[in-house]
Formats: C-alpha cells, structure tokens, sequence
C-alpha cells in the first residue's frame, strides 16, 4: 500500500506543476498583451476588419447627467389678488392669459363695507380739523401764559388720539383698495362711493381667474393669480448617488420637446440654448423616490418653457482641461479600464481614457492626447481581439 502512494504522488505533483505552468503562461501572454499596447497589423487587415477612423473634437463643456425637472415659479413673483371687502362683483376685466401692468384695475366690486369706512374716515378727518384748531388756540395761550400747563398737556393728548384716529381710517382705506389719489379726492368732495377698484399688485401675466361677475363674495375671497414669468425656477430631482457630482453655479440646458413638422430621426428632442444655473442644492432626501431637490434659476423671457411644465434637463459643467467628444463604439473595455485606439504607422496603439461623461451615444473621454489623433471610431472590438491576442491577421 505504501509503495502504491509512493507511485501516485509524484504522478499528483507533476500534474499540480503542469497545471501552474499553464496558469503562468496565460497569465504572462495576457499581461504581455495589456503591456504592450502597439498592433501591428497591414492597412489591407485593417479594411477587411472595417475598421473606420474618426477625429477628436474637443469640447469646453462636460456633461454630468440627466434629471427631470418641473419648472415652478418664485414665490416673491407670483401673487394672489383678492377681494379685501365683502361685496358684489360688477365688473371683471382681465381674462386667463392676459398681460396687465402694476396698478392696472382688474375688477370692481360694489361695497357696503367701503361706504362705511369712507364715512368713519370722513368723520374722524372733520374731527381732526376742529381738534387742530383747539391745539393751535391752546398753544397760543400757553406761550402767552394765559392757561395752566396741565390743560395743554390734556388739550395735546387729545389731539395725538384725533390724529392717530384719522391715520387709522385712512390706513384703511388703503387696504381696502382706494389710491392716495382716489383718497385726497374723497376728503375734498366729500361724496361717498361704494365702487372698491381691485388692481394689480405686479406686473405679469394673468393665470387663473377664480370667480365670475355678478358673484357676491365674501372679504378676502381670490379673484385672479397674477405671475411675473421674467423669472421662473427649475425644480431638479437628483439622485441621492450623483449629488456629490452636482455643484452650485452648474449650467443646466433643457431638452426641448421635438414638433410635429420635425424628421423622425430628431423626434428625441434637442437640448435649447436656455441659460440657467443650479442656485440651491437640498440637504434633505425625498423618502419616495430617493432624490435630492436641485434648484436651477432661469431668467429671460421664454418660449418654450411654462409653469407647470415637466422638462428633461441635462446638468453640465465647465472643463477645466483637454476632454474630447468620441462614438460609444470608439471604446473597449479591458480590466476595468477604457481604451481607444490610436492610429499609428504600424497599424493601431492602445491609449486608456478616462470617461468623464456620456451624452446619447457619444462620450466625453480625458486622456494623453494632443487633439489631432485619428482613432478607430468603429472595430474597436476587432481591434481589441487582436491587441489581446484573440485574434489574427488571416
């Protein structure tokens, strides 16, 4: 028995050893392959594997990823007009769409309310005047010493509350709607109206009207929601992995939606020349879906963009060194790494890129290159069998 295993373990070692031999020379040809990255190989084998050369063109600008957005507009830019008395709406001037201007009326509304309060007003201003000339007569006689200093202190007490209750009517009717002018001409004339003149607070674009003429309404009831669009913003969902990629001051470019009248073959829409830049990341993940809110800021007036509007953005940044534009198909993958191949004398050389960014069916590499380089822009898998050995020149 012992001399049976004394027989079958060299025969084990030995096969062990072949094994290793093989492993090692498979191991030392695909290394040496990797290390050594010229092909050579004949113009003739180089068209029969339809190789395709193509130039570098180099780009200003890398892009960084595509997110959905909704465009939204500014709360400082959007306002709701409301009716600041009770009464009968008589009148309604703007419609859905409309372009009004600061101060332009939009409704007018017929108020019990507002005579009363023109009538307190009235009141409490005829009140101020007689006061004022009690405190003008007492403070004759105080300089002359005729009363005590205690019935002037009363007499000016009493004016400071006529005044502060003149104020607070007047006040009043400002809220309620009525201008400085419509004001000063009340206290001149003296004669009561009951029209309440509802105005524009901005100017901008009417986009909802929430009530008809002919409506009582009750106080503080919405009639219209005015927006300025000179300024909207883009709410960007990012995805929690890629934040650390986005920075603020990033340009954002919006694909616009394609039209009837364009070629199949540009139906996946194109990117407008839309200026905005990412002013706001948030510090907070959305539970439902995992994203983190990016805010864009686009100003100018727009075309092609609307509140409410969802829109597939791309975020882009500025390059900062040399980052060319090539084909997907110009890359091969080997080992984790990315390569592109060269044209040189002999045939190709293997050059590893650094992919930095994919737009459609290009990508935006980094790498040792010059700029004026001719590289495979198709075979590139042909070329990557032959540079690892796989295949032949036959």
């Amino acid at each position: 028995m012992n001399n049976v295993k004394k027989i079958l373990m060299p025969q084990k070692n030995r096969l062990f050893n072949i094994s290793l031999c093989v492993v090692s020379l498979f191991l030392t040809t695909e290394l040496g392959f990797a290390e050594d990255k010229q092909i050579t190989m004949s113009a003739e084998h180089i068209a029969n594997l339809g190789v395709t050369l193509g130039k570098l063109e180099t780009v200003s600008q890398v892009p960084v990823l595509y997110a959905p957005a909704k465009v939204v507009i500014p709360p400082k830019q959007e306002y709701i007009v409301s009716a600041s008395q009770a009464g009968l709406i008589t009148q309604l001037n703007a419609a859905l769409g409309d372009h009004v201007k600061a101060g332009e009326v939009l409704a007018e509304i017929n108020s019990s309310d507002l005579v009363s309060m023109q009538r307190l007003y009235l009141k409490a201003s005829s009140e101020l005047e007689l006061g004022q000339l009690v405190f003008d007569r007492e403070q004759k006689l105080l300089e002359d010493g005729v009363i005590a200093k205690r019935r002037w202190q009363e007499t000016r007490t009493v004016h400071n509350t006529l005044v502060a209750e003149a104020n607070e009517r007047r006040q009043l009717l400002e809220i309620a709607g009525m201008t400085a002018t419509e004001i000063a001409e009340l206290k001149k004339r003296r004669q009561l109206s009951g029209v309440l003149r509802i105005r524009a607070p901005i100017t901008g674009i009417v986009m909802e009207r929430m009530t008809v003429a002919g409506a009582r309404i009750d106080s503080l009831v919405p009639l219209y929601r005015v927006a300025n669009l000179d300024e909207l913003w883009l709410e960007i969902n990012i995805p929690q992995e890629h934040i650390g990629q986005i920075k603020l001051g990033d340009q954002v470019l919006l694909e616009k939606p394609p039209t009837e009248s364009e070629a199949p073959e540009q139906q996946k829409g194109s990117l407008a020349p839309v200026t905005a830049k990412i002013t706001l990341l948030g510090q907070t993940v959305n539970p439902e879906n995992q994203t983190i809110l990016a805010r864009a800021l686009v100003k100018g007036q727009l075309t092609d963009v609307r509140p409410g509007q969802r829109i597939n953005t791309q975020i882009i940044q500025p390059n900062n060194g040399l980052a060319f534009t090539i084909p997907n198909t110009a890359i091969a993958q080997h080992a984790g790494q990315a390569f592109v191949f060269v044209r040189s004398a002999e045939g190709f050389s293997a050059h590893q890129v650094n992919v930095i960014g994919k737009q459609g069916d290009e990508s935006t590499i980094k790498g040792d290159f010059v700029g004026t380089e001719m590289i495979a822009v198709k075979g590139a898998v042909s070329l990557k069998a032959n540079w690892l050995g796989l295949g032949s020149e036959e």
